[in-house]
């Protein structure tokens, strides 16, 4: 699997969600199914303090489809920046992967 880049931008107070299909180089979907994942952001890449975490469903796993989402409730708590992200998957057999990786860009609304 490649890794996909997608760089993300989240308003505050708002719900956020973005989903992605996964494929492999040949452009083939991955399937998914029994598969677990996590996903960070964090200011910067060496830093070990996490700003937030993404949920994670896989809505439609046989057709290489995830979501990632943030409650208004978490997103009115990240101060407006410039952040990192990344998504790691766990296969059955346990292997992990990061699959998709950016930048995280938080705006404050005039209503926020």
């Amino acid at each position: 699997m490649a890794v996909y880049v997608n760089n993300l931008v989240i308003d505050a107070g708002e719900d956020f969600s973005q989903d992605f299909t996964l494929e492999t180089s040949l452009n083939d979907v991955v399937n998914l199914t029994g598969y677990a994942g996590s996903s960070y952001i964090r200011k910067h890449p060496e830093s070990s303090n996490v700003i937030s975490g993404f949920g994670i469903s896989f809505f439609n796993p046989s057709y290489g489809q995830l979501r990632l989402s943030l409650g208004s409730s978490i997103t009115s708590t990240i101060p407006e920046g410039r952040y990192v992200y990344d998504v790691l998957v766990t296969t059955q057999n346990s292997s992990k992967q990061i699959v998709i990786e950016g930048m995280v860009t938080v705006r404050t609304g005039i209503s926020s």
